[in-house]
């Protein structure tokens, strides 16, 4: 698409929007870190173990200035944008230890800023502020629409869903659709009808029977403030990519309203928060995916490679940060790793590193610097070896949420149950190509549960002399080496 005078005025802000940055940020050392994912593959989570772990004494001993005592203290200072809300650290941690539940999932953008006070290796006492920006990665899907047209992304959406699995959870929708006419007069009830049918399809889509990945536009999924507005108010139809709509007609109702979704909803996330990112996790419920079938990790496949082509990525220079910052180090992070006994934690790596492989070596040339993890923000099982006739298992500990089921037992929530983890192939490749599934979790040795719906509670803390309880996790020394153990060097 060509350059427009809209795109030169937002390159502009944008610009200008860096230099301010950049002023307050050479006497005042900052990091924007950006963590994001898909449906319920634990920002939360993620973000409140970060900061509990930095300010109350956690375990980090491969997060070299933790461990090595170089840092004196991290805590939290007032909210950096007055227009973002502030995470809600304080009522997500309250939830993990006290509730043992997880928090509720990221339905909005939100920010908190954590000073870290540490000390160089060669004594020179510095200060890091690192300020966290939470955002839903439907959103950041959402990028790609500013360079498409409305008859180019309803080609592409319907080709999507007329593929399987998505093409039975497409049919109402797709039975709406071949009623309508795009040059027929423009009608409000068939658009909300449109709308609704199509909105229900993606969630379809997100189920996690299905667990599908490419989904936008993401506020259709989470639309907040814009519920029922024309923003949100529109539908592909069938119509050629490079056709053109006529006035007044269904059709040009359609590109109207696609086209304010992108100015009203896309331009400014991407001007007002994106664009001002200087490191990134992404966070991603592998587990999820690849025991749905090769279908959603292709889709997930897919859906990662559209995140990575959505950075501005690169090295760092003193020109960037002026005009127009890069994200300099992206970590994609595999979730949920406290399912799998610790012998699979890097086959789970290996899995995620696969589906992310393609997009990878696109921007290997740029600088960049990308790597991949397996982890559990908050560790929710712990392992043991348990008796199964003669011989001894592998299995994790946990204790189900009340109403999960899992081999015909029902959990109340209190009581801890055994499972037996299914072994991750060496080779990812057959799980993406269809020839192995992954067995999942069980009660029974012998049985091939489906682990999806066997959720664990948060683990029961226990104090520790007059120490406060840390929350146990794997990994994310790790995921904090890699994404912030330069900048305090």
């Amino acid at each position: 698409m060509a350059f427009s005078f809209q795109d030169m005025v937002e390159e502009a802000r944008l610009s200008a929007r860096a230099l301010i940055d950049y002023g307050e940020h050479f006497f005042n050392p900052t990091v924007r870190l950006g963590v994001t994912g898909l449906s319920r593959a634990g920002k939360t989570v993620f973000i409140t173990a970060l900061i509990h772990g930095l300010t109350r004494g956690g375990r980090f001993p491969v997060f070299e200035a933790y461990a090595s005592g170089r840092i004196a203290r991290a805590h939290l200072a007032p909210q950096p944008d007055d227009a973002v809300p502030r995470f809600a650290y304080e009522n997500h941690l309250r939830a993990l230890v006290e509730e043992r539940r997880w928090p509720n999932s990221t339905v909005d953008i939100s920010e908190l800023r954590l000073v870290i006070d540490y000390q160089r290796p060669n004594g020179a006492d510095r200060t890091l502020t690192l300020d966290i920006v939470d955002y839903p990665g439907e959103w950041l899907l959402d990028l790609p629409l500013l360079q498409k047209s409305y008859e180019q992304w309803s080609t592409e959406s319907l080709a999507l869903s007329r593929e399987a699995p998505r093409a039975h959870l497409a049919a109402e929708w797709h039975a709406h659709l071949a009623t309508l006419k795009p040059e027929a007069r423009e009608d409000e009830q068939a658009t909300l009808t449109a709308a609704r049918l199509f909105t229900n399809y993606l969630r379809a889509c997100r189920d996690e029977r299905f667990a599908m990945s490419l989904l936008p536009p993401g506020r259709f999924l989470m639309p907040g403030n814009l519920a029922d507005t024309p923003a949100l108010t529109f539908a592909p139809l069938d119509v050629p990519v490079d056709g053109q709509a006529g006035e007044g007609s269904l059709w040009a109702m359609m590109v109207r309203r696609f086209d304010a979704y992108k100015d009203v909803v896309v331009r400014p996330f991407f001007r007002d928060h994106f664009a001002r990112l200087d490191r990134q996790i992404v966070l991603a419920d592998a587990l999820a995916a690849f025991n749905s079938g090769p279908e959603a990790l292709h889709d997930l496949e897919a859906a990662l490679a559209g995140i990575l082509d959505c950075f501005n990525i690169g090295r760092s220079t003193i020109l960037s940060s002026l005009f127009r910052p890069r994200i300099d180090r992206i970590l994609f992070a595999a979730t949920k790793a406290d399912h799998l006994h610790h012998s699979s934690h890097d086959r789970l790596e290996a899995v995620l590193r696969r589906a992310v492989a393609r997009a990878v070596a696109r921007a290997e040339t740029t600088g960049a610097a990308i790597d991949v993890v397996a982890l559990a923000a908050v560790r929710a099982t712990r392992e043991a070896q348990v008796a199964h006739g003669r011989d001894k298992l592998p299995s994790i500990l946990g204790t189900p949420a009340a109403g999960e089921s899992a081999g015909g037992e029902f959990f109340d929530g209190n009581t801890e149950v055994a499972t037996f983890p299914g072994d991750l192939p060496l080779d990812p490749e057959p799980l993406f190509n269809g020839r192995e599934a992954f067995q999942g979790l069980s009660t029974q040795a012998a049985e091939a549960s489906d682990f999806r719906f066997l959720r664990f509670r948060p683990p029961k803390l226990e104090r520790e002399g007059t120490d406060e309880p840390v929350l146990p996790h794997i990994r994310l020394d790790r995921a904090l080496q890699f994404l912030i153990g330069d900048k305090l060097s």
